[in-house]
């Protein structure tokens, strides 16, 4: 971090000489994702002063969405929550009542460089587009982090930020619905023990989105509140001019609120919470739901880089994910494991009910496994043909199933984080290819070594975002 003749953090260098190139740091991660491995305990914890009775020192970037529950769940496991960072101080003020003591800034690099040894742990919330930015400050800064999914909105910026955590030897989690929790493990115990036979597809469904998205962007410009730090909040994100909420009756609005059949949404175009209706900010539904979704998948089908991802959807805009899609991703053989393919939908599309549930209609989210003997809705296997009783399968998984406690037992020198970064890098990526071939309107095939979309160089451009306004990797 680099400070001006007044003392003040300056913002980051434009990109240039000394900066590695976006080729250049493919490279190095590639060579490094081949293979997965979890790194020992003693190792993930090893910078800092964190001792297995103490309290974590943390910080918050992102304190007045989903950043405020979570930070309360931080400090219920143990954390110690010391300072907090938002861009909207209007938007924060909740976080800065329950926790009036903690230190308070708009920009998390003066966080960081004003803090220094004072904090253990960074909490990043802030919307998607910022996550990679955060992470990695925080991560060449020695902290441990925990970022909200998904872990980035871009696989360049998944790449990097994998590359460095492994570097920083820290703790790390992400918070997608825990692959640990007693209905994970078990779901993980009837498919590794055979019980609807192999797996050859999953079918993974969501209600969202819940946020206007399959629009073009607005006219004109609003004033800005004097709360809010709009270059902040934009961040490396291309310029563009701040709009408050839409208008009552605009079609963006009359599409969700008839989506959602009268339930309560935000009006926000683009801040508070309606970033993820907008690729420049958000991933749509799937990046918002599929880490949750796929997390146990996951584990228990052993997956990590598909071959290849299709998609349709409903109307893609420039700037908007569509308001439905279907994504089928194929995943190749895995040890003894057959092919499989993944399919998901959004925006209220679910596949046909299985005739196990005898006209009981599926529920509004949910995965479900088929395979050779039998099917699974969740944890639960259906009635019928089955290769084993599922009564009969040990529990042989450690329970954990809490984001916030597993992460503090990984700073504490324990073992990682069941989302640490390593795993969630393959977990994100999935999701992030899930959109590049909505955007591409065509069958991808992956190369995840040389991280490009075969024979395809306009699909491959989806795979970074370009940084603007001075900011880089």
């Amino acid at each position: 971090m680099e400070r001006n003749g007044e003392g003040r953090v300056q913002r980051p260098r434009e990109r240039g000489s000394g900066k590695r190139t976006r080729r250049a740091l493919f490279a190095d991660a590639a060579a490094a994702w081949a293979t997965i491995s979890v790194v020992p305990a003693q190792v993930v914890a090893a910078p800092g002063r964190v001792t297995p009775n103490s309290r974590p020192a943390l910080a918050g970037v992102g304190v007045g969405g989903v950043g405020f529950p979570q930070l309360q769940d931080c400090e219920r496991v143990g954390f110690d929550v010391v300072a907090l960072c938002d861009v909207d101080d209007e938007y924060a003020k909740k976080a800065y009542d329950r926790w009036p003591k903690a230190r308070r800034y708009r920009d998390f690099r003066e966080m960081l460089a004003t803090e220094g040894d004072k904090i253990d742990a960074v909490h990043c919330a802030t919307p998607d587009h910022t996550h990679a930015i955060v992470t990695l400050a925080a991560l060449r800064a020695g902290k441990h982090v925990c970022c909200v999914k998904p872990l980035t909105r871009s696989i360049q910026e998944c790449r990097a930020v994998v590359e460095a955590a492994r570097k920083a030897g820290v703790a790390t989690q992400v918070t997608a619905s825990p692959n640990t929790s007693e209905e994970a493990c078990r779901t993980c115990e009837f498919i590794q023990a055979g019980v609807i036979g192999p797996v050859r597809e999953v079918h993974i469904w969501t209600e969202r989105p819940w946020w206007p998205q399959g629009m073009t962007r607005p006219a004109g410009e609003d004033p800005k509140r004097a709360t809010l730090d709009w270059d902040l909040w934009l961040g490396p994100a291309p310029k563009r001019s701040f709009k408050g909420d839409w208008p009552d009756g605009h079609y963006a609005l009359q599409q969700i609120q008839a989506f959602r059949g009268g339930a309560p949404i935000s009006k926000a175009v683009y801040h508070p919470f309606n970033f993820r209706g907008w690729w420049d900010f958000g991933t749509g539904a799937l990046g918002d739901m599929g880490c949750h979704y796929l997390n146990t998948p996951f584990r228990a089908l052993n997956l990590k880089s598909p071959t290849s991802v299709e998609a349709s959807s409903t109307r893609v805009f420039d700037e908007t994910p569509p308001l439905a899609s279907i994504v089928t991703l194929e995943f190749p053989a895995r040890g003894d494991m057959p092919p499989v393919t993944v399919v998901w939908y959004d925006g209220g599309l679910k596949p046909p009910a299985p005739q196990e549930l005898e006209g009981v209609p599926l529920p509004a989210e949910g995965t479900l496994y088929i395979g050779d003997e039998g099917k699974m809705l969740g944890a639960r296997v259906l009635p019928g043909k089955r290769a084993k009783d599922p009564d009969s399968v040990p529990k042989t998984l450690q329970r954990r199933g809490d984001t916030f406690a597993e992460w503090m037992e990984a700073i504490r020198g324990g073992q990682p984080a069941g989302c640490n970064f390593d795993w969630a890098g393959p977990l994100t990526e999935a999701v992030l290819l899930g959109n590049v071939a909505i955007r591409a309107g065509k069958r991808i095939e992956w190369d995840p070594a040389e991280v490009r979309i075969k024979g395809n160089a306009e699909a491959t451009k989806l795979l970074t975002v370009d940084y603007q306004n001075g900011w880089s990797l």
